[in-house]
C-alpha cells in the first residue's frame, strides 16, 4: 500500500524537479552530433529485416523445441527441470547467439556483409562506443574493491546503528534518523542486502519494542537506501551513467552527475519522510497482511 501511494507522489515530485530545477539549470542542449534525417527504408534494408526476422524465428523455434517438450534437450538431463537447466545457465550465450544471428542475416540481406571480415568490422565498430565505459569500470572496480577491503562501510553501519540505539529517541524521530543513517551509509556501502543484514538485527527488535512491525521497519530502510542510490559512487551502474553523460557532454564527470541528481535526492527524501510520518500518525497498514503495529 505504501509503495502504491508513494508512486504518485514521487512521480509528481520527480516531474517538478525536472521541469523547475534540472531543465533550467542545464539549459538548451547543443551537442556536437549532427542530426540524422529520417529516411524511408531502402529495398535492401527491407530485405535485410526479412532475413533477420526469419533467422530469429528459426533460432527461437530450435530453442523452443529444447524447452517446451517435457524431455527437451535444453532441460536438466536428470530432473528435466527448466530452472537448473543448460538453457538457464547459458541464457547469456543464447541471447548473444540470437542477436548475432539476426544481425548477420540482416547484413547478408542488406548486402552490408559480404564476408567474415565485415562481421568482425561491424562488431568492432559497436564496441568502440564502450571504450570509455570499460576504462571507467576498471578503475571503479579497483575503488570498490579497496573500499570493501577497508571495511569502512561495515564499520559506519555498525557504529551508526549503535548510536541510534543509544539515543533514546521516540518512534517518529528514531524512524527519521534511521532513514537518514541508511541514506548516508548507502553512499559508502552499495549492497542493499549487506546493509540490511547488518542493520536489521539492531533495528527490527528496537522498533518491535516500540510496537512497529518488521515490515514497516524495512519500508523505512528502503526509503533511505533508495534516495541516495542516484548519487552514490558505490552504485553498480554509476560508471555506466557517467559514460553515457560523457557521450553528450565531453566535460562531464562524476561531479556533474552527482550535482544533477542531488535535487532529486533532497526532494524525494522530504516527500517520502513526510509520507511515512503521516502513515505512522494515521496507523495505516504497510501492505496486504503487513500491519503497522505488532498488535495488528
Amino acid at each position: 500500500y505504501f509503495m502504491f501511494v508513494s508512486t504518485f507522489f514521487i512521480a509528481i515530485a520527480g516531474t517538478w524537479v525536472t521541469e523547475k530545477i534540472i531543465v533550467p539549470r542545464l539549459g538548451e542542449y547543443k551537442g556536437e552530433e549532427k542530426k540524422e534525417e529520417i529516411k524511408r527504408l531502402a529495398p535492401n534494408e527491407k530485405k535485410g529485416l526479412v532475413y533477420a526476422a526469419i533467422s530469429l524465428f528459426v533460432f527461437s523455434g530450435i530453442v523452443a523445441l529444447g524447452i517446451i517438450p517435457e524431455t527437451g534437450f535444453l532441460r536438466d538431463p536428470k530432473t528435466y527441470s527448466i530452472l537448473k537447466s543448460p538453457f538457464m545457465s547459458g541464457i547469456v550465450a543464447f541471447i548473444f547467439i540470437g542477436g548475432a544471428i539476426a544481425g548477420i542475416f540482416y547484413g547478408i540481406g542488406a548486402k552490408t556483409i559480404k564476408s567474415d571480415t565485415d562481421i568482425m568490422k561491424g562488431m568492432g565498430k559497436s564496441i568502440e562506443t564502450l571504450g570509455v565505459y570499460i576504462v571507467l569500470c576498471f578503475f571503479a572496480a579497483q575503488f570498490v574493491a579497496y573500499f570493501n577491503w577497508t571495511n569502512i562501510g561495515i564499520i559506519l553501519a555498525v557504529k551508526g546503528a549503535e548510536l541510534l540505539k543509544a539515543s533514546g529517541m521516540g518512534a517518529i524521530p528514531l524512524m527519521i534518523s534511521f532513514i537518514i543513517v541508511s541514506a548516508v551509509i548507502n553512499l559508502v556501502m552499495g549492497s542493499a542486502s549487506a546493509k540490511w543484514a547488518i542493520m536489521a538485527p539492531v533495528f527490527i527488535p528496537m522498533f518491535m519494542l516500540l510496537g512497529y512491525t518488521p515490515e514497516f521497519t524495512q519500508v523505512a530502510y528502503r526509503i533511505g537506501d533508495s534516495v541516495t542510490n542516484i548519487i552514490s559512487p558505490m552504485m553498480s551502474y554509476f560508471a555506466l551513467i557517467i559514460a553515457f553523460v560523457e557521450k553528450y557532454d565531453k566535460n562531464a564527470g562524476m561531479g556533474t552527475v552527482i550535482a544533477t541528481m542531488l535535487p532529486y535526492t533532497f526532494v524525494f527524501s522530504i516527500i517520502w519522510i513526510a509520507l511515512l510520518v503521516v502513515w505512522m500518525l494515521l496507523g495505516l497498514p504497510v501492505g496486504p497482511g503487513a500491519g503497522l503495529y505488532m498488535s495488528n
